[in-house]
């Protein structure tokens, strides 16, 4: 039997793309004769649909394009993910489901049995989980197959009561075959690998595991589709952050005898794959920053082209945050369609708009020089009466951010541009920004990348010469909101910052935990503090695009109002 996966990057509720997609993976799959070709997790509508599958009219569309997918299964079996309606009464309304498709009709449907519903996934608000377990005969050939979380039920501490794998293996199947749609992180390979390699251990027997890849506003699909032979040898890997598509002949999945397989570790979470590593080495390795930068340029690229912009727009500071984003999002849209908007107040060193100016001619995009300190003299005069002669502070300091933020949005909204927000994930953390300023922008670039991660992926971008120049990436961090301000004045040094919040958000360790680790004990509760004061600057910013185990935004849920550690 010759298996074809199509690793695809779909777009949620656009039925007629998704559907000529799959189409064309089918036709390829029978030019290679391909006897079956799987697709991923809800590839008909997309993932995640979130609240569209509440809509009947979204569920009919998901039947109608599985119907029109069926007609082109003459002489080919097909193996794609979509809801399923429930047909008895008790339960939620849908399965999340698979199905099996040849010549022209459903030939079997598996239900999805663990759904998760932690971090950004919230799946038990749609499905009901399935309560029986049977193999998909197909010509001759028992299928287990499962989809994405059925198979992350492993290690030493399982979510779940359940293993599916379990159920399925009494029935003695020939092959394990997984659709999935399994978001990155910067660990989520190894663990990727390790779940997938664990269970052709276990069970002894081979398995397929297509996962999608794309972004869908904060989620980056990384794909990475994987083929495991019975013992444990991984025989292919398919490409990361693009489509991909491979053929493999079944009989080639049956290893002649065991190997050493089993003695490489084997990961079952992402927090594990970092331990015994220092903290900032492993948020700057090399493999991570590689990864992080792939999954950033898709995450702006889909962005723009699933919502149908072109064009995108940023205040360009002269400092690290917007340079990068700068350089990204090039990469990204193309130099011609990045505007970058310089916008120097009183304050605002020479160098750093010489710096801003030489940025845009590196990369060869627009841009333009909007002094600020006119608006900015301008709010001072108004406000001069109830000011007073009270001294300055931070309300001066966000009055230039927020003109600043006025002129980006003005220019977006007469010119179309989306403007893309620069803050970094140690900014987000510690508040240390503007609402309504340099807080403001359609999506978050850097609000899941660590300021020690800026500057690893700003040397990584230069790796092939000076894209990015050296004084930005050399000079102290400052915001230049005052007289020789710098970033330093208000946060920690950000090789403990970095450490430290990473501990709380990711490791979520509490203050002792961290204090244990060799950290003074005022420094923690200072930084813990300020993280969980600032929520709700949080709770009103864009989304933002994940590259971490756990981003701010859908996948970290706290209270505004909640006293602990504030």
């Amino acid at each position: 039997m010759r298996i074809a996966l199509a690793q695809q990057n779909y777009h949620i509720g656009n039925f007629e793309v998704n559907t000529e997609k799959i189409i064309a993976a089918i036709l390829q799959a029978k030019e290679q004769q391909a006897d079956l070709v799987v697709f991923t997790e809800l590839c008909v509508c997309g993932y995640p649909p979130q609240d569209f599958l509440e809509f009947d009219d979204f569920i009919a569309a998901c039947d109608a394009a599985v119907q029109t997918i069926a007609t082109h299964t003459k002489g080919i079996g097909v193996l794609i993910g979509a809801p399923c309606r429930n047909e008895k009464t008790e339960g939620k309304d849908l399965f999340n489901a698979a199905f099996l498709l040849e010549d022209g009709a459903v030939k079997g449907v598996v239900h999805k049995t663990l759904l998760p519903n932690y971090d950004i996934f919230d799946e038990y608000r749609y499905f009901e989980p399935a309560d029986q377990w049977t193999v998909l005969e197909f010509r001759g050939k028992k299928l287990a197959v499962t989809i994405c979380e059925d198979i992350w039920n492993m290690g030493d501490n399982p979510l779940y009561r359940i293993t599916p794998m379990d159920k399925l293996i009494g029935q003695e199947p020939d092959l394990m075959i997984n659709l999935s749609a399994s978001p990155y992180n910067y660990a989520q390979d190894v663990v990727r690998n390790s779940i997938v390699k664990a269970h052709t251990l276990k069970y002894g027997i081979p398995m397929i595991y297509c996962n999608t890849v794309g972004s869908q506003t904060e989620v980056v699909f990384d794909g990475g589709s994987l083929v495991y032979d019975n013992a444990g040898n991984k025989i292919k890997e398919c490409r990361y952050f693009e489509e991909d598509f491979y053929v493999v002949e079944l009989d080639a999945l049956f290893a002649n005898s065991s190997v050493a397989a089993a003695e490489t570790p084997i990961f079952f979470s992402a927090s594990a794959v970092g331990l015994g590593k220092n903290t900032l080495q492993y948020l700057s390795d090399e493999k991570n920053i590689e990864e992080i930068y792939q999954a950033l340029v898709l995450g702006i690229r889909d962005y723009f082209t699933k919502m149908g912009f072109t064009k995108a727009i940023l205040g360009a500071s002269g400092g690290i945050d917007s340079a990068l984003v700068q350089a990204l999002a090039v990469d990204a849209l193309g130099k011609e369609n990045v505007w970058a908007i310089l916008m120097p107040s009183q304050y605002s060193t020479g160098h750093s708009v010489e710096d801003a100016e030489q940025l845009s001619r590196n990369l060869g995009n627009p841009y333009h020089i909007f002094p600020i300190k006119n608006i900015y003299d301008a709010f001072l005069k108004e406000l001069a009466p109830v000011f007073q002669d009270l001294p300055f502070s931070v309300a001066e300091e966000n009055i230039q951010s927020r003109s600043r933020g006025n002129l980006l949005m003005a220019l977006s909204n007469k010119f179309g541009h989306i403007l893309l927000n620069t803050s970094n994930k140690s900014e987000l953390a510690t508040g240390y920004g503007t609402l309504y300023g340099d807080m403001a922008g359609g999506i978050g670039v850097l609000g899941d990348v660590y300021k020690t991660q800026v500057y690893a992926l700003a040397r990584y971008i230069n790796r092939n010469g000076e894209v990015i120049p050296e004084n930005i990436i050399t000079k102290p961090p400052s915001a230049e909101l005052r007289p020789g301000q710098k970033d330093s004045d208000s946060l920690p040094d950000y090789a403990d910052l970095d450490t430290i919040l990473m501990e709380y958000i990711e490791g979520r360790k509490g203050p002792r935990e961290i204090a244990a680790m060799g950290y003074d004990a005022a420094l923690v509760d200072r930084i813990l503090k300020m993280v969980n004061r600032n929520e709700y600057k949080r709770k009103q910013f864009c989304p933002i695009i994940r590259v971490s185990y756990k981003a701010f935004g859908p996948g970290r849920r706290m209270p505004v109002v909640g006293k602990y550690l504030s």
